[in-house]
């Protein structure tokens, strides 16, 4: 019997001591799964508003609705806070069509932030694929007026893995085995290199009197995306540019080597200037310490044109909002202020939450490469020394959701070790919904890197892929069908959680060091001339 009261207060001591009452806990997820608004949030960013490209009118509705909503629940110190971003542009209508040898429609839309062909423009084809400046030379001289199929058409590729997919526990496993980091001497050189080369085509075909051009979707089945990178003002590309689906692009490929091909494009797209900067929306439940800092969860507002941006990232959004929403709902007072971000301009470079970080937290400086300036904020992130700003301490904990509509199965420590216990001990009670893992791997591409790249504890959910990879992600496919409510439900409730967690915990989350400049992984390493 001694033994046995020995072992049960050794269990009491060490069992895990949540930061948030159970009951709370418990209020979260009634308010979660039996009152939810989260999937009447989602559709109306997708439905009602749709596209949010940035600084366009979809976006600026967005920008104005989120706001109403977040006071509308109670949510003190609404706001947007600027950042410099370029020019605005949208798509009013567009199509392309093939009128020789036979007229058919084509799969199609504008490749964003090039301008409009001012009526319907039509032209011969040339198959002319480029890939480095060095092909420019092959197509000197047989260009004029023509419009541009710019792909190397590629050969469709069998799909080997099934397009919808929920996370093994042997895949969420392989998330936790540490990876030692690796750092390039050149970390930048193939984001400028593929960035650059879009202005210097646009510039030769201009230069030799090219109408268009056309590239090819890196999607199958029908599915086109229209991304593009030209928003600083003075950057924008001086001709019409369209992405064709694989398909429709192939086949235009193959009769250009028995015949003539001719395409009609008509792209009635819009500039706006009347506001250059780009908007962070913030909200926040005010802490009861005013000198114990805040906690933050954020999501990117923006999305692409080619769907309504249901998945990337209306489904994030909306899961920061419900969390705002239950948490003012339950009226609870936490300790330290929890600080809710819908992010900007994320699409093209993480522009919101890099100016956020140097506004407010850290800064870096300027990069002095001329070169970099086409990659905006993020020509910073490998410039040091990192200089902390008196906002620093005051951010506690950042969690972020951007990996679509399936439900959260763990959140990613960013190489944080420190971190660890106390992130499984928030994420213990949400075990029985699949969400148990806390793994030590990275994940990049998304709005916490710009903090836990400096040091700051924060950090990305695991989520179920579902379809966001294979068909959704950017695609004319990421519409309101792609989200899972049950999933969005589940979410909110853990992000709720965790920020009350984080916001009332005796033990804040510990920070991984302030990074200085490392050295590169391999000082030895040659450039591969084939490579170049």
């Amino acid at each position: 019997m001694r033994t046995l009261i020995a072992a049960f207060a050794l269990a009491s001591v060490s069992a895990p001591a949540l930061a948030v009452d159970p009951s709370t806990v418990n209020r979260i997820a009634d308010q979660g799964f039996n009152h939810s608004e989260v999937i009447d949030t989602a559709a109306y960013l997708t439905d009602r508003i749709g596209p949010r490209l940035s600084n366009s009118p979809g976006m600026r509705t967005a920008e104005r609705w989120t706001q109403e909503r977040f006071r509308q629940w109670g949510l003190r110190n609404v706001r947007a806070e600027p950042f410099d971003f370029g020019r605005g542009w949208w798509i009013e209508s567009a199509s392309v069509r093939m009128t020789e040898p036979r007229p058919v429609m084509l799969r199609s839309i504008p490749v964003a932030w090039t301008p409009a062909t001012n009526g319907a423009l039509t032209a011969p084809i040339v198959v002319a694929p480029m890939r480095k400046e060095r092909d420019f030379a092959d197509w000197r001289g047989k260009l004029a007026g023509k419009i541009v199929l710019v792909s190397f058409p590629d050969e469709p590729k069998d799909a080997t893995e099934a397009p919808f997919k929920r996370l093994t526990d042997a895949e969420i496993k392989k998330l936790d085995e540490f990876e030692q980091p690796t750092y390039d001497a050149d970390p930048l050189k193939a984001r400028i290199e593929s960035r650059g080369f879009a202005a210097k085509l646009d510039a030769f075909l201009k230069a030799e009197g090219a109408l268009a051009w056309a590239r090819m979707s890196r999607r199958d089945y029908g599915l086109v995306h229209g991304e593009g990178y030209g928003h600083r003002v003075g950057q924008t590309p001086a001709l019409p540019g369209v992405e064709l689906s694989a398909e429709d692009y192939r086949r235009l490929a193959r009769l250009a080597k028995v015949g003539p091909v001719t395409l009609q494009i008509d792209s009635r797209v819009h500039f706006d200037d009347s506001d250059r900067n780009g908007y962070n929306i913030l909200a926040e439940i005010p802490g009861t310490d005013p000198k114990a800092g805040y906690v933050m969860a954020g999501a990117h507002l923006d999305s692409w044109v080619g769907g309504d941006g249901a998945v990337d990232n209306a489904a994030g959004s909306a899961v920061v909002m419900e969390a705002a929403r239950i948490l003012s709902r339950l009226g609870v007072r936490p300790k330290r202020t929890i600080r809710f971000a819908l992010w900007g301009a994320e699409e093209q470079g993480l522009f919101g939450s890099y100016s956020y970080v140097q506004k407010h937290v850290a800064t870096r400086p300027e990069n002095p490469d001329p070169a970099t300036a086409i990659l905006g904020a993020r020509a910073r992130t490998v410039m040091y020394p990192i200089t902390p700003q008196p906002g620093f301490r005051d951010l506690a904990a950042y969690f972020n959701i951007d990996n679509g509509s399936g439900k959260i199965r763990g959140i990613h420590a960013e190489r944080n070790f420190a971190a660890v216990p106390l992130l499984k001990e928030w994420l213990a009670p949400f075990a029985s919904m699949g969400a148990s893992t806390v793994a030590i791997q990275t994940t990049g591409a998304t709005d916490h890197v710009g903090m836990a790249e400096i040091g700051l504890p924060a950090f990305q959910f695991i989520q179920d892929p579902l379809d966001y990879g294979s068909r959704a992600h950017h695609s004319s496919a990421d519409t309101f069908d792609r989200l899972r409510a049950e999933d969005l439900r589940q979410a909110a409730v853990i992000m709720a959680s965790l920020l009350l967690s984080a916001a009332d915990s005796d033990k804040p989350i510990p920070r991984a060091v302030l990074p200085t400049q490392p050295r590169p992984t391999n000082p030895f390493e040659y450039e591969d001339p084939a490579k170049k």
